[in-house]
């Protein structure tokens, strides 16, 4: 007799049974590898960007989500070639950044994975910018940003939402708060390291949306003020994705060169590219 009962897992079955189970215990760790090389291939790394290399462009709206405002520009960057792709974000562009920069990191991804793009460029308009800056700091696909433009973004924090939040609290969704002047994000992001990518940012004197105007020139960015390049042209925050002088410096900002580093000669010269007129050779 027996006193000790077989130990062995399979031991008690029929040959023809423990055989059926070692087969599907099989085919269940193939499907595990499988998905498991799926997944860490979709989260993957993916290589540094080549400078040399211009893909597509992926644009993030501002506070509200209103992906309207971009159209004009991601239109313009169709005719020269480059496809264009605004993100379309959670809870209307009001909710936490975090999320809006997940939402950036997932569209990147889709480049990368379906389209087989190697390097993205970047346009933030607005409170994009924030988002934007916030996905290149943590998302796992910002390696693959190459350049990273931003459009009246309110880098250093907005007067409006510090003001909204003081005199209508329960008006003032998350990413209202966040973008406080001194909020716990702003700080986080002004403290880190900026992103390891040519950023250029644009911004009007005449912004009455992001107060001050100046919050835009972020130390360590380059910025232009577009007064400083048209000094009597009109361009308020909701003119910035639109604007012909606009539309010019970011196409130069999205080419391989240099970031444009512009005169007030040049301001015919960028606007009539921004718009696609075509530049006479030897005018300004």
């Amino acid at each position: 007799m027996n006193r000790w009962p077989d130990r062995a897992p399979l031991g008690g079955l029929a040959p023809r049974r423990r055989l059926f189970v070692l087969v599907m215990v099989g085919i269940v760790l193939a499907v595990t590898v499988l998905v498991g090389v799926s997944v860490a291939r979709e989260y993957a790394v993916p290589p540094k960007a080549d400078p040399a290399v211009m893909g597509p462009v992926v644009l993030v709206p501002g506070y509200g989500g209103n992906t309207a405002a971009l159209q004009a520009l991601a239109l313009r960057l169709q005719v020269v070639g480059r496809p264009a792709v605004v993100v379309d974000l959670p809870d209307g562009g009001t909710g936490d950044f975090a999320a809006q920069a997940a939402a950036i990191d997932d569209t990147v991804r889709d480049l990368i994975r379906h389209d087989g793009a190697t390097s993205v460029d970047l346009i933030g308009y607005s409170a994009g910018g924030v988002a934007s800056w916030l996905y290149l700091q943590s998302g796992t696909t910002a390696p693959a940003i190459r350049r990273f433009v931003t459009l009246g973004s309110p880098l250093q924090g907005a007067e409006l939402a510090a003001a909204g939040g003081a005199l209508v609290p329960g008006a003032c969704p998350r990413a209202c708060q966040q973008l406080a002047p001194g909020s716990s994000l702003l700080a986080r992001l002004q403290t880190g390291d900026r992103p390891d990518v040519p950023w250029l940012s644009l911004w009007t004197d005449q912004d009455q949306t992001v107060t001050p105007p100046e919050s835009s020139a972020l130390p360590g960015v380059r910025s232009i003020r577009l007064q400083a390049v048209c000094d009597d042209i009109l361009i308020g925050h909701g003119q910035l994705p639109t604007a012909g002088l606009a539309i010019g410096l970011t196409l130069r900002a999205l080419g391989t060169g240099p970031l444009p580093v512009p005169v007030p000669g040049d301001c015919s010269r960028l606007q009539s590219e921004g718009v696609g007129r075509p530049v006479l050779v030897g005018t300004r």
